[in-house]
């Protein structure tokens, strides 16, 4: 039988580390002799930064640590693979090392850019005659990828901001003055997490007053009014943010403060400071205390308050993707498919990568409302399962503790 070699990829989660988990454990299972990782993904693997997860993860403790540790254990990147028709020499380098570790599985935890390289190296390999077989396993908090119900990651996510805003509600009504609360959320272009803010609402609280999502165009005079007719009734008020939200003209809201265009490798716009221009903007226009808050990687790495659901999801992609490529698949990427909503019930199972990479699952119509400005309760519907039990942390010395790398 051949070796399995798995990698993670871009931006992390804090349950990214169960599907690895699940990688080896059912790898391991199976008896696959070798189960390598790649050290900073794709880009690590061409420099040959390649380790042996068996000698990091030496027994049930290390495992369980390993699930509640955020971040990528293994190091990630963001390197975009070329065309192969365009540069080839890429691709040769890294089968080369493929065939020297012989690898059969090559199983990469990722989103979208990340099914894009298991796409590219999956048409290379039919090209080239090669039995390695390519699965992606899920991963991102923006809950972005196609055909699968959600995606690991989004739920733990969820679970942080809805807890965080409702703690800065509290917060807000310490004083007895009108304020005004920006609270700044992930998501370029699609408004899950921001939407998940909703999850601050309950029996002991309102939660946030207004939600502003990516997919509609945001109108500034529009945001002002909202704003005052609120304040009539409400003395402190909190209003959640995508920091992906846009004017009528296409620019990014965080641009009106200096208009510069700022690009990762992959050629995103790197956005931040929406939630600042807009506290500047109340305070400037209707003269009342404001304050903001970006929440930023927060909502990526505090596993201490993950969601159990997600966690054993993440989990569960993992495991199945091993015996996916066991069983023949190639070119696949691990979905949820949602069975049941009372009682919940996801189930795994494959999709061909080719309906997922580069692709964006925008937050449909009727998860938002009519002015544009909140969602719905069929949102809180998809999403409140997502968030349900706890994984607790193992504690040392009063504080979390997480597995690191050898």
């Amino acid at each position: 039988m051949k070796n399995l070699i798995v990698g993670q990829s871009g931006g992390p989660t804090g349950v990214i580390n169960s599907s690895l988990a699940g990688v080896f454990l059912a790898a391991k299972a199976k008896k696959i002799p070798k189960v390598y990782g790649m050290c900073y993904g794709i880009q690590g693997l061409l420099e040959e930064k390649v380790l042996d997860l068996s000698k990091e993860i030496k027994g049930p403790m290390d495992l369980e640590l390993l699930k509640r540790t955020p971040s990528s254990f293994l190091g990630s990147c963001r390197y975009k693979l070329p065309e192969a028709d365009k540069a080839e020499a890429p691709y040769v380098k890294l089968f080369q090392i493929l065939e020297k570790l012989q690898i059969g599985y090559f199983l990469y935890i990722g989103g979208n850019d990340s099914m894009d390289t298991i796409q590219k190296l999956s048409a290379y390999a039919g090209q080239k005659g090669s039995e390695i077989r390519f699965i992606g396993i899920p991963k991102t908090i923006d809950n972005d990828l196609a055909v699968t119900d959600h995606t690991p990651g989004f739920g733990s996510a969820a679970k942080y901001i809805g807890g965080t805003c409702k703690e800065i509600v509290r917060d807000g009504l310490v004083y007895d003055i009108k304020s005004v609360t920006l609270i700044e959320i992930m998501g370029r272009n699609a408004g899950w997490l921001t939407a998940s803010s909703i999850l601050s609402r309950g029996e002991d609280g309102e939660g946030m007053d207004a939600i502003y999502l990516p997919e509609k165009v945001f109108d500034t005079d529009r945001f002002l009014n909202k704003i005052s007719n609120l304040q009539r009734s409400k003395r402190s008020l909190n209003i959640a943010v995508s920091e992906g939200i846009r004017l009528a003209d296409g620019r990014y809201v965080c641009e009106i403060r200096d208009g510069r265009e700022r690009l990762d490798p992959f050629g995103h716009r790197q956005l931040t400071g929406t939630a600042a221009v807009l506290a500047d903007m109340i305070s400037r226009d209707l003269g009342c205390k404001t304050r903001w808050i970006e929440l930023n990687i927060l909502q990526r790495c505090a596993s201490h308050l993950a969601s159990l659901t997600d966690a054993n999801e993440a989990f569960a992609v993992g495991e199945y993707g091993v015996k996916a490529a066991l069983a023949g698949e190639s070119e696949k990427m691990v979905i949820l498919e949602r069975v049941s909503d009372s009682p919940y019930i996801c189930i795994p199972s494959v999709a061909p990568v080719s309906d997922i990479a580069n692709l964006e699952k925008t937050l449909p119509n009727q998860y938002i409302n009519k002015d544009g400005d909140n969602v719905t309760k069929e949102f809180l519907g998809y999403v409140q399962p997502l968030v349900m039990g706890e994984q607790y942390p193992i504690m040392r010395e009063g504080i979390f503790s997480h597995l690191v790398r050898q």
